[in-house]
């Protein structure tokens, strides 16, 4: 080969060789690129997303759970994420986030290429930067993984961005490329995802309204949510939250003034840290969720493409028909009439032995059913490592009314006190549509997450009688209509009680001292099998047999069934099914379900109104007239009260004409219970809930319940309602049933 030494002149044949091998090299880098972008638009490299992609971009949103006011009750969801509209964000955040990240942006189509050569070169000489703009960065956001670990794999990545980005430039204008960004980025800590979430946890502020050095800090977290975190790493926050001020200076954006002013400033956190279970009405929301799955299920609604509906990922509007401020006061009513009663049921059961005897057996029950049970189980321990782990100390949380404290005692020792907390539950729903206005499952979801208004069922006690009394009033009865009221026998039923050879009571003052005789001696003359029906028609779902026991409350329900049941007598005689939600929409706002609520006839107009009144006759003169002289509602109010055998379940449900109210109180095993029937029966245990609540909403001029009577029905009335026009009232009446209602069942 001829060597050309240093002194030597080119010759012609060299400098087309040279120039020949150039072109050569020239040309094969060209096609080579060209090969390498084809094959990854090809989506050789890994696949791109379709036109259907670009204009559907995925991910994962939060439902919202809307109240009837349009106020945010909760979300659903994998990442806690939702979507804002361009109008939406603070004119700072859109600063900032140029400023800091691309400051090119409205220039380039995607791609920023003098920005990228710049990098090139700044990466060669050893000093790294990120070239990416923010095009590229929300195509990596919406159509990748994450950010590829090794450098072979990042190049072809890399390659991909560049064509997502220029097709998502030809797609979207630079205001929602905007948009999707912040919509689609990741804070970090607190499952907190798209400027939304990320604006309420630190801040407890919405989008629109950060300042300047609010979204600085945001802004600035992008770089390393992890490292820059103002919880975890203040100092590096506040840091790079000045930074990102000084760029929006730089850029014109903001004045050196403001730019101090700004940087002087504290981080200024206010978190606001998002679960499942914050805000109100969890309960309502968890039994809501499963509800909407089985109705979509039932209906068989399906997105576009075939597949189901995820609550935590499809950025779902739930319009519930829950009334935000009614749940207010039902939460606070519940709370502070709880407070009260745990503390008489704790007197009451100091220095006792709850768990002994019969009640022996609840502690291993209880053990069985726990998760920390199930786990050893699972793991395979023996009954003894169990037992012996059961009674270790360890550090618990547990619930007090004071707030959940931090301690250490042995898993055993937990159940017990869990066990002595008296549970409650309460709904409250507008009889004529049935929309539930306020819902309480339970006294806290953190610690007791078993909802108790719709799941739960406990034994109904005297609360079922006026279902008895309804069916006789149907047939023609007067509640003026005197029966007998002492005790007989019924096949092999003999119902107990305490009056004893006592004289006709009417059937009015029968309901209001809710006696028991009077009540199977009616049952026995109108039938088990009708007052059984009656109570299926009024929307109990839970088995009720044809037995006379069932007049005195002999069967299982639910506060949500009982609640629609007594519906029936307000709304003239129609029970409307019980409603939780109004319409629910896809994220593009599209309404793909509306609530048609079923509705049966169960009653004559006067029939109803009759049950209306001798429900009244129960407030004013009969079991429930506490909430007129002790808690002054003295309003037009109806209701019925309602004790099981060792004051297990209390209940109470009251109606107003345009609320029906249920409450019941009992610990979450019936051998748990008071042992004075004073404290433990349902104007004692149940009712303040209700007197709480209802003070708090006919108290409210927003809200539109009025004070006004129950209306007449529109052909008015065939039977007296007035029975003092027969016997006068005395003043006095019987001595109640209220803790004698018999769980037996008869034949």
């Amino acid at each position: 080969m001829r060597r050309v030494s240093k002194n030597s002149k080119l010759t012609e044949e060299d400098i087309k060789k040279y120039t020949r091998n150039f072109w050569t090299i020239i040309i094969a880098c060209v096609a080579f690129g060209f090969l390498f972008i084809l094959s990854v638009r090809l989506g050789v490299f890994g696949k791109l997303p379709s036109f259907q992609d670009l204009e559907n971009p995925k991910s994962n949103l939060a439902s919202e759970v809307l109240t009837e006011d349009n106020k945010v009750l909760g979300t659903y969801y994998v990442q806690n994420r939702s979507n804002v509209k361009y109008s939406e964000l603070s004119p700072y955040l859109v600063q900032a986030l140029i400023a800091t990240e691309d400051k090119r942006f409205y220039k380039h189509a995607g791609i920023d290429y003098w920005r990228t050569m710049t990098v090139i070169f700044h990466t060669m000489t050893g000093n790294k930067q990120g070239g990416s703009t923010i095009t590229q960065q929300l195509a990596l956001n919406l159509f990748s993984d994450g950010r590829a670990k090794s450098f072979s794999k990042r190049i072809f990545q890399k390659f991909q961005e560049w064509v997502t980005a220029v097709r998502l430039e030809r797609n979207y204008t630079k205001e929602e490329i905007i948009t999707m960004y912040f919509n689609t980025v990741d804070f970090g800590a607190y499952n907190t995802f798209g400027i939304k979430s990320a604006a309420r946890t630190y801040f407890n502020t919405t989008p629109d309204k950060l300042t300047a050095e609010q979204a600085a800090l945001l802004v600035g977290m992008l770089k390393g949510p992890g490292v820059y975190s103002p919880v975890r790493y203040p100092e590096n926050a506040l840091g790079r939250r000045n930074v990102v001020l000084n760029n929006m200076y730089n850029e014109s954006f903001i004045t050196k003034a403001e730019e101090t002013e700004s940087a002087a400033k504290p981080l200024g956190l206010q978190l606001k840290i998002s679960n499942y279970g914050e805000g109100l009405a969890p309960y309502f929301r968890a039994v809501l969720k499963e509800e909407i799955k089985k109705e979509f299920a039932r209906l068989s609604i399906t997105k576009s493409d075939g597949t189901p509906y995820d609550l935590d990922r499809d950025g779902l509007k739930i319009y519930s028909t829950i009334n935000y401020t009614m749940q207010q006061y039902a939460e606070e009513a519940q709370k502070k009439a709880m407070k009260e009663l745990q503390g008489a049921f704790d007197r009451q059961w100091k220095g006792r032995t709850p768990f002994s005897g019969k009640n022996a057996q609840l502690l291993i029950s209880g053990m069985k059913r726990s998760d920390r049970y199930r786990m050893m189980k699972d793991m395979g321990a023996s009954e003894e490592e169990i037992k012996k782990a059961f009674n270790t100390k360890v550090p618990m949380n547990v619930f007090t009314w004071r707030g959940s404290v931090d301690t250490v005692m042995t898993p055993m020792d937990s159940i017990k006190y869990n066990k002595l907390f008296l549970r409650n539950a309460m709904m409250s729903m507008e009889p004529q549509t049935g929309h539930i206005k306020a819902w309480v499952g339970g006294i806290n979801f953190e610690h007791f997450k078993y909802d108790q208004v719709k799941l739960g069922t406990r034994q109904v006690g005297s609360t079922a009688k006026p279902f008895t009394y309804a069916v006789a009033v149907d047939n023609g009865y007067s509640p003026c209509y005197s029966v007998p009221n002492f005790q007989q026998t019924y096949g092999n039923w003999t119902p107990k009680g305490t009056v004893q050879g006592g004289n006709p009571i009417t059937l009015k003052k029968a309901l209001a001292y809710s006696q028991n005789y009077a009540t199977a001696y009616l049952i026995n003359e109108v039938g088990a099998s009708a007052v059984a029906n009656l109570t299926q028609k009024m929307g109990i779902t839970s088995k009720v047999p044809s037995y006379p026991s069932i007049a005195l409350g002999a069967y299982e329900a639910s506060v949500f069934d009982m609640v629609g049941a007594y519906s029936a007598f307000v709304n003239s005689g129609t029970w409307v099914e019980p409603t939780m939600i109004m319409r629910i929409e896809d994220k593009s706002g599209t309404t793909i379900y509306e609530k048609a609520p079923k509705v049966v006839k169960a009653l004559n107009s006067e029939t109803a109104y009759i049950m209306v009144d001798m429900l009244k006759g129960v407030v004013d003169g009969g079991t429930a007239t506490r909430i007129k002289w002790f808690y002054k509602l003295n309003y037009p109010i109806g209701g019925k009260t309602g004790t099981t055998n060792d004051n297990s379940d209390a209940w109470f449900i009251g109606v107003t004409p345009q609320l029906v109210t249920g409450v019941w109180t009992g610990a979450e095993d019936r051998g748990i219970s008071f042992y004075s029937t004073n404290e433990g029966q349902g104007a004692r245990a149940a009712m303040p809930v209700f007197a709480y609540y209802m003070q708090k909403v006919y108290g409210d001029s927003k809200l539109k319940y009025t004070k006004e009577d129950f209306p007449l029905p529109a052909g008015g009335l065939t039977r007296e309602l007035d029975c003092g026009k027969y016997a006068p009232f005395n003043g006095t009446g019987p001595a109640t049933d209220e803790n004698l209602d018999d769980d037996r069942l008869g034949f």
